[in-house]
């Protein structure tokens, strides 16, 4: 897929305008305005926001509208390795990333009707969404909230099919606040007066309580992870549970536990949103169902190829705490059924809290490798990161890069078959999927 032009168009904007966040509906809506206000033109909208696990229950809500012969848009952020990744539009037989031409068109048509006004590129390429989305025809537009949720660019969707609210912990305090509490309500802001509202497990019964309030305050009807429907394993297979009765299903093929938690909210949601689910179709999605870059294995390619001899090498982008619990723990599965010493080789930015991510590793990993975030400019320097790791009383060494690990673990290591986890960042997951020649698809 050539890349180029739409790559120009989004260089130029970004020598235009600021890359962050500034949180706020006005210019958006501003400029949505201006181009016919698309986003009242979508499909139904499946609204998602969290801390972590929108991505997956994004993927797994794709997988079960497919699997159901629905056609699907879907948008997610950030990217991995290309812009294009953000647009998945629907297709006969499954979405496809969208082609350079359109996205570059889209992206063009959106500047010129800004008309050099203040906006963030973030904010720009949320109106492309809402104008690729409501000129190709679909059956359902899943949207992933980029930021937060009351001030998030995507939050322009008047009445939502539903809004789902997976797992809230700590992120991005500079801009949602210190408290989990405070978090929780800026998530909550997706929610729209009684449009049906998933909340999916939460770890915090505060951040719970929130949500549930907020749910209540706007007459959304509510289904809550635990108490209107839930999954668990039984048999090395998935049961889920709601009022309509049990499904009893193939294992999630995302790996770790917390997925079968991620796909119950999808279910829910998927239904809540008004869309059957016939037993064949979720069985069909959950051994389909993908998600580069969250626990993807990597069993081939350039990088993979510089590892220790038989390695199982994972990939994970996720970079908070929250996400180092929820990685940890599907290692540990791993590590009980097949038993291997574990390395990590990771690379973290400095808007994270990098103590904290390692914490989850400590009594898991062997050795922890540090490496540079070369795609961010808040990329933490690898000889600091390593002193992070240490603090949370982990061993630490920085390298140079990836390869460079890979290498060294491949040259020194002479016990069992190690186990390698690369993670840290989602920067840190594209640059591996880009230098492993398998960029998602």
């Amino acid at each position: 897929m050539t890349t180029l032009a739409a790559d120009r168009e989004i260089e130029a904007l970004m020598a235009l305008h600021p890359k962050g966040f500034d949180l706020s509906l006005d210019r958006i809506s501003r400029l949505l305005e201006r181009l016919g206000n698309p986003q009242d033109l979508l499909p139904p909208v499946i609204h998602i926001a969290g801390t972590n696990g929108k991505g997956s229950c994004a993927a797994f809500s794709r997988a079960l509208l497919e699997a159901s012969g629905r056609l699907v848009h879907v948008h997610t952020s950030p990217h991995l390795v290309s812009w294009h990744e953000r647009y998945r539009l629907a297709a006969e037989g499954g979405g496809r990333l969208v082609d350079d031409d359109i996205f570059a068109e889209a992206i063009a048509r959106v500047a010129k009707a800004n008309a050099g006004q203040k906006i963030t590129v973030f904010e720009i390429l949320t109106a492309v969404t809402f104008i690729l989305f409501s000129e190709h025809p679909a059956d359902v537009a899943i949207i992933e909230v980029g930021l937060g949720g009351r001030f998030d660019a995507t939050n322009v969707i008047a009445r939502p099919a539903v809004s789902v609210i997976m797992p809230v912990s700590m992120d991005h305090e500079a801009y949602l606040g210190d408290r989990v509490e405070l978090i929780a309500a800026e998530k909550a802001g997706i929610m729209k007066r009684g449009c049906p509202v998933v909340v999916g497990a939460q770890e915090s019964e505060t951040a719970l309580q929130v949500l549930i309030d907020a749910a209540e305050r706007l007459e959304c009807p509510t289904l809550v992870y635990g108490q209107d429907f839930l999954a668990f394993e039984e048999n090395g297979r998935m049961v889920y549970q709601d009022d309509d009765g049990l499904m009893d299903l193939p294992a999630p093929r995302l790996p770790g536990r917390h997925q079968f938690a991620n796909a119950a909210a999808a279910i829910a949601a998927v239904k809540a949103a008004g869309f059957e689910i016939a037993h064949r179709a979720a069985e069909k999605a959950m051994t389909n169902v993908a998600w580069p870059g969250r626990m993807q294995k990597l069993a081939q390619g350039r990088l993979a190829e510089l590892a220790p001899k038989g390695a199982d090498i994972w990939l994970d982008g996720g970079h908070n705490p929250g996400a180092g619990v929820v990685v940890a723990e599907a290692l540990a599965e791993q590590e009980e059924k097949n038993p291997r010493p574990l390395f990590l080789i990771s690379g973290m930015i400095n808007t994270k809290d990098q103590a904290g991510y390692f914490r989850a590793f400590k009594g898991l990993v062997r050795h922890v490798y540090t490496v540079p975030v070369s795609m961010s400019d808040a990329g933490v320097p690898n000889d600091e990161l390593a002193i992070r790791a240490t603090e949370a009383g982990l061993t630490a060494e920085p390298v140079s890069s990836v390869a460079s690990a890979l290498m060294l673990l491949r040259d020194t290591w002479d016990g069992p078959t190690p186990r390698i986890l690369i993670g840290g960042s989602l920067y840190l997951a594209g640059t591996v999927l880009a230098e492993n020649g398998t960029p998602p698809t």
